[in-house]
């Protein structure tokens, strides 16, 4: 069959499934548009089409429900559909890079107890970046003046995941034969707005507190650091842990406002989180988030400032207490073709690298954290090319601290040079050169290069 013969009968089946027959009212004509400017029709494809289309005889109407509106159409924007007044929407994203990184031998002065470059000397791998894949479903609706959703996201990795170490699928993995990879849920959570009250949020989703860090960093799409490329996890660490303490997918009740004037606010209720790195926990009272987020425009510039925080309670089984807390503020800037973006953050009882670990020492005693980057980039067409630095701080709680724990990570560090093409609307190549460094208290220091290349895919 020749290829503008299969790819006519392919659309008309697409059409076909989506509840539209080939001439109603433009539907067939807006359809072959929207593969045209998702790269599955070329420019000679899609004009073979149209005019097959033009000339097409006048067909039947789609069934109608007794509102007059068809019983199933294509859904105004994304991959999906709507039944009655039921929205269903699919999102998704793949990647996969080949990653080498030159690491160094293990040695006496490479310990460091909470560093994020491996040692033990040159890796390959195969793996996923900072996103491992997702495959997200949306259901929206509006019942009696409220707009409601359900929505669930799964993100399964290319690695083969190793459950026996803890951690869940994105724990260090184990490459060998007969391995599956591993499954995160990371997102289960309802919606319920209206239009001038704002939105209700009650489920899993991401934090308030460190979510405009990692949803900024370049290294998103990417790799960044890469945390361990022996045995890859599902994930890589991007800027975690070198720059930003990971927001995190947590339990919450969460209310966002509506935009007035470019300001939005967002307040939640979240489950209260046990330190990684102390005794157990019986916490009385839950965790509280809360953001602030302005965007403008300013002629040829855009912006976007924010502003958040955390705070919670720890009651450990020892009976001691402490609050853990924090906050982080950071703007992005754009200008034509170029984005800079700056973020800063410091916290007390809160930890590095991920929520409460390595919060406190022995006693109970709070370790003060901070940390910052700084990012550009520049697009020019289909390229672009970016750069950024960025570092995370950890401190003593008091000498005693110091004393017990010699090793203990100071700095965490890294640069970041990447390069990007757009090779259509839905995959992007991207290369990439990571330089990391951990250093301990006592001096103690790993250093570590890593080059990157793959592409990741958004639909």
């Amino acid at each position: 069959m020749a290829r503008g013969t299969f790819l006519g009968s392919a659309a008309m089946a697409l059409l076909f499934v989506a509840g539209a027959t080939p001439a109603s009212a433009g539907t067939t004509t807006e359809l072959l548009k929207r593969l045209h400017e998702k790269g599955i029709l070329t420019d000679e494809e899609y004009a073979q089409l149209a005019k097959e289309d033009a000339a097409a005889p006048a067909a039947a109407a789609a069934p109608a429900a007794s509102d007059g509106k068809p019983v199933v159409r294509v859904a105004d924007s994304g991959v999906g559909f709507e039944v009655g007044d039921v929205t269903v929407k699919m999102s998704g994203s793949v990647n996969g890079f080949y990653t080498h990184e030159n690491g160094q031998a293990a040695g006496p002065n490479t310990d460091v107890v909470g560093g994020v470059v491996p040692v033990g000397g040159n890796s390959s791998a195969i793996r996923n970046g900072l996103l491992p894949g997702y495959l997200k479903f949306d259901v929206t609706t509006n019942q009696g003046g409220w707009d409601v959703g359900a929505h669930f996201g799964m993100y399964p990795g290319i690695n083969s995941a190793d459950y026996s170490v803890g951690g869940g699928a994105n724990a260090g993995g184990r490459p060998v034969a007969l391995q599956t990879a591993g499954i995160d849920f990371r997102q289960t959570y309802m919606t319920i707005g209206r239009s001038g009250l704002g939105e209700f949020k009650l489920g899993r989703d991401i934090g308030l507190f460190g979510s405009e860090g990692i949803l900024n960093d370049i290294t998103l799409l990417s790799v960044g650091a890469s945390g361990g490329n022996v045995a890859p996890s599902n994930t890589s660490l991007g800027r975690i842990g070198i720059g930003y303490i990971y927001t995190d997918f947590q339990p919450q009740i969460t209310y966002t406002s509506p935009s007035l004037s470019g300001f939005q606010v967002s307040v939640g209720v979240f489950q209260p989180l046990e330190s990684l790195t102390g005794p157990g926990e019986s916490n009385k009272s839950p965790g509280f988030q809360g953001k602030i987020v302005y965007d403008g425009k300013f002629g040829d510039f855009s912006a976007r400032a924010w502003l958040s925080g955390i705070t919670q309670r720890h009651n450990r089984v020892d009976g001691i207490s402490y609050t853990g807390s924090g906050f982080d503020t950071g703007a992005k800037i754009g200008y034509g073709p170029i984005v800079l973006t700056g973020y800063y953050y410091n916290g007390s009882g809160l930890g590095t690298t991920a929520l409460n670990l390595f919060d406190t020492d022995a006693a109970g005693n709070k370790r003060d954290s901070d940390g910052f980057y700084l990012q550009g980039l520049a697009t020019f067409g289909k390229f672009s090319v970016g750069g950024s630095y960025g570092e995370s701080n950890l401190h003593y709680a008091n000498a005693a601290d110091a004393l017990a724990n010699p090793t203990l990570i100071r700095k965490n560090s890294s640069w970041v040079g990447q390069g990007r093409y757009g090779l259509t609307s839905w995959v992007t190549l991207i290369g990439e050169y990571i330089h990391s460094r951990s250093k301990a208290h006592n001096g103690n220091e790993a250093e570590g290069d890593t080059i990157a290349a793959g592409a990741i895919l958004f639909f």
